[in-house]
Parts: structure tokens; sequence; C-alpha cells
């Protein structure tokens, strides 16, 4: 028993090694095997992540792409539908425009209408008068009814002529501008009288300063005697060698000066001898007065004046106006006014007069009152001047209405006078005065940067801020600026207003 036993025994211990040995084989191998399951899955797992993100990469690429037809098809979809809705618009104004175009055929349609209604009435009206006419005609001789006839061709033949008549006054007012240019220019040419102004000086040179001392005498008596004397008042100031005559009437400023040069060259100066030398300058100045009326008159070709007249012509040998001698003046406006009369076929005579005499006012405005004008168209009704030459004095000015051609020609010969270059001028300060008014108006507007005058105040020219005036508003500023001028100041001639706009754009280059 024993040895079969031990023999099974063995054999146990056999199966179990063998079965050991043969487990532990199968555990080896079947490491292996999981490993290489392993491995495998691992390389499965990269190739499966390898392909995943292949897979994203092309998603999103597909996704940019999709995107970006879409926001194409977006923006060709939006274009279109902003093309149409400009179409959609254009359509609409269109049909506004019909619409209006429709309703304002609808409406002249209906005045129309209403207008032949109005015609048939009048043509029914016109038949009966017709018959009533054929009725009454019929009744007529043969005399009435030729008279009615030519009656009837005379009311439409003044009609015509009306129509004929006013289209020859348009053609010959467009040819009479043209002549009238021409007409001003000739006589200008031919008449080339002096521009210089004469200014009646009003200081006496000295010999020495110590005369100054025989001037005012003792006590002031020699100075207070010529003041008394003349009329003037004599300024004895720091001015080296020199006096001062100040005198509103220069007649009298003239009769002091030449008075107080010839006691200075007398060297006698007490009071009678002033007395005597002023007498005696005043006689003389007469004298020298009548001399250039009578002087005036000639050169103008107006004689038989009466000898007021004349005196009165020959004070204007000392006055000025605007720096421009009137005497001078009256005899280039006598001139002139003849030029012109000769050029239209008017009487030269009489125009000469009127040039000659038209500020005949002026030798007395201080002692009268009233126009110049009018002041000298008294004057000379006064002394025996025809009434013609009367209405071109006072009608100058247009104090009164011309009643002839000649008193045009003579206010269109003065304005021709004065407004030569140079032949008048303002005193310094006021042009400067003007200057200034006119820089001061213009820079009162809103929107005025800058203003400045130039050609001696002819032209204001304007600045103006671009973002506050655009150029709709500039053309309103110039109106607007030249009518304040127009209101406000006084001057010669016109002035021109310029207003500038400007925009600058400015950038660097680096």
């Amino acid at each position: 028993m024993e040895p079969i036993l031990a023999a099974v025994i063995g054999t146990l211990v056999g199966l179990v090694a063998g079965g050991a040995s043969a487990y532990a084989a199968f555990r080896v191998q079947e490491g292996r095997r999981i490993q290489a399951a392993t491995d495998a899955a691992s390389n499965v797992m990269k190739e499966a992540e390898g392909a995943a993100r292949e897979t994203v990469l092309a998603a999103k690429d597909e996704a940019l792409a999709i995107r970006g037809r879409a926001d194409e098809e977006v923006s060709r979809k939006r274009t279109e539908l902003e093309r149409d809705q400009e179409q959609l618009s254009q359509r609409r104004e269109k049909l506004d425009r019909r619409f209006d175009q429709a309703e304002q055929r609808a409406r002249n349609l209906d005045k129309r209408e209403r207008t032949l209604q109005e015609r048939e009435r009048e043509l029914e009206q016109h038949e009966e008068k017709a018959h009533t006419e054929l009725t009454r005609i019929a009744e007529l001789t043969r005399d009435e009814a030729r008279q009615q006839i030519l009656d009837s061709v005379a009311d439409d033949t003044r009609g015509d002529a009306a129509r004929i008549i006013r289209e020859i006054e348009m053609e010959a007012r467009d040819a009479g501008e043209d002549r009238a240019r021409k007409i001003v220019v000739t006589c200008i040419q031919r008449c080339a009288a002096d521009v210089v102004s004469e200014i009646v000086s009003s200081t006496v040179t000295l010999p020495a300063d110590e005369m100054k001392g025989r001037i005012i005498g003792r006590q002031g008596r020699n100075i207070r005697a010529f003041e008394q004397a003349t009329g003037v008042d004599v300024i004895v100031d720091d001015t080296p060698e020199a006096v001062t005559i100040s005198c509103f009437d220069p007649v009298r400023r003239e009769i002091g000066r030449r008075s107080l040069a010839a006691l200075i060259e007398d060297g006698r100066i007490h009071p009678a001898r002033i007395e005597q030398i002023v007498k005696k300058e005043r006689e003389e100045v007469d004298k020298v007065i009548m001399k250039a009326g009578e002087e005036a008159a000639y050169a103008a070709g107006v004689p038989r004046l009466h000898k007021e007249v004349i005196r009165l012509l020959g004070r204007l040998k000392y006055r000025t106006s605007y720096g421009q001698n009137v005497l001078d003046h009256s005899v280039e406006v006598a001139h002139l006014a003849a030029m012109l009369a000769n050029e239209v076929g008017a009487d030269p005579e009489l125009a000469r007069a009127g040039g000659l005499l038209h500020d005949l006012g002026k030798a007395v405005t201080h002692e009268v009152e009233g126009p110049h004008a009018l002041v000298g168209a008294d004057l000379a009704r006064k002394y025996g001047v025809s009434a013609p030459v009367v209405n071109a004095i006072a009608a100058h000015h247009h104090e009164e209405e011309p009643e002839t051609l000649e008193a045009i020609l003579v206010e269109s010969a003065d304005a021709i006078s004065g407004a030569r270059p140079g032949a008048r001028r303002e005193s310094l300060e006021l042009y400067i005065k003007r200057i200034k008014a006119l820089e001061n108006i213009a820079s009162g507007f809103t929107g005025v940067e800058e203003s400045y005058a130039i050609q001696a105040g002819r032209e204001i020219r304007i600045i103006v801020r671009p973002e506050q005036v655009d150029d709709l508003g500039a053309a309103q500023l110039s109106r607007d600026i030249a009518r304040k001028v127009e209101e406000t100041l006084e001057y010669p001639g016109q002035v021109k207003v310029t207003v500038i706009r400007e925009t600058r754009s400015v950038d660097f280059a680096k």
C-alpha cells in the first residue's frame, strides 16, 4: 500500500510541479500577450488621437471656410439690400415727382378749363356784341361805317405802335449808355485841367523870434488891435520864427495874413499903423477877388455877369473843398458842361453858365444858413441870372428837380470834376477815422476774423471763419456790411466790400 501511496503521491507531486511550471509558463506567456495587447492598444490610442486631432483641425478649417463664405454672403446680401433700398428710394422720389407733376398738370388743366370757360363766355359776349353791332351798322350810313372802321383800325394800330416805341426805347437806352460813356471819356480827355490842390496858408514866417514880442506889444495891445481890425485869431506859440493866423472865413484869413506880412516887412507895429495896413490890404484883397472873378468868367466864357456875382466868384479863390480849389473847380465844371452839351445837342452857353456858378453859394455858406446849392440859386436869382441857370445851380445836388437837360449836364460835369484822380483829398485825421470806422463796422459782424481797409478806404476786405460762415453766408455778409456802410458813413465815390472765406488742410510727411 505504501508503495502505491508513495507512487500516487509522487505522481501527484509531479503533476502539481508540472502544473505549477505549466502555470508559470502560462503566466509568462499571458503577461507577454497582455504587454503586446497593451502596446497595441497604446499605438491604437496614439493613432486615434492623431486622427482625432487631424479631424478637429480639418473641422476648424472647414468651419472657418464656412464662416468666410457666410460673411461674404451676408456682405453680398447687405450690398444687394442697400442697392435695393437706394433703388426703392429713387423710385419713391420719382413717384413723388410724378405725383407732384400730375397734381400740377391737374391744376393746370383745371386752370385751363376755367380759362376756356371764361373765353367761351367772352366769345358769347363778343358774339352778342357783334350781333348788336351788325344790327346797328345796318342802320349806319356809308361815311359813318367807314369812320367806325378807321377808329377800330386806329385802336389796333395804337397797341402795335406802343410796342414798337417800347422796343425802340430799349434799343436807344442800350445804345445811349455806350454813347454817354464815350462822350464822358472824350470830354475828360479834352479838358486837361490841373488837379493840384490849393490850400490857403495860415502861417506867417518871421525874420526872427524877437518879432513875436513886437507883434504882441506892450501888455498885448498890438495883437489885440490886429485881431480886432482883421477879425482873425493870431496864435503865437513855440514854433520857431512863425505865427499862425486862424479864422473860419478864408477871405478874412487872407487879409490877416497879408496885413501881418506887410507889418513885419514895414517894421512899424502899433495900433494906428495896424489899422492903416489892414485897411489897405482889405482893399487889395477886394481887388484880387474882383480880378479873380473876372478872370474866371473870362476863362469859362460866361460874359455879362453882375458885378456882385463876379465878386462872389472871386471869393471862391480862397475856398477849398476836400483840398480842391472851388474857383478852379467851377471853371473846370463850366468847360466840361459845355463840352457835354455840344456832344448831346444841348445849349452849351447855358451849360457853361450853370457850371461856372453852380458852387456860388459856397462863397457865403458861413453867412447864410442852408445848402450851398439853394443859397447859390437865391443869390443868382437876386442878381438877374436867367431861370434855367438858377435851376441848374439849385439842382446839382438834388435839392430841386432838374428842369432842363443842361441842369443834368451840370450835375454830371460836377461829378466828373470831383472824381478826377487826385482832384480832392481828405484831411489825414478824417481819413484815418473813416478807415477805422470801416474796419470797426466789418469787425462787428458775427464770424468775422479780420478786416482790412485798402485802396485809401475804397475797398474793405473781410476774412471770415470758415466753420462759422458758409459760402451763402459769405455772400449775405458782404451785402449786410455794404448796407451798414451806406447807412452809417459818409464817403466819396463807392466802397467795395470783399468777403474772403478760406479753408486750409495741413499735414506733414515724416
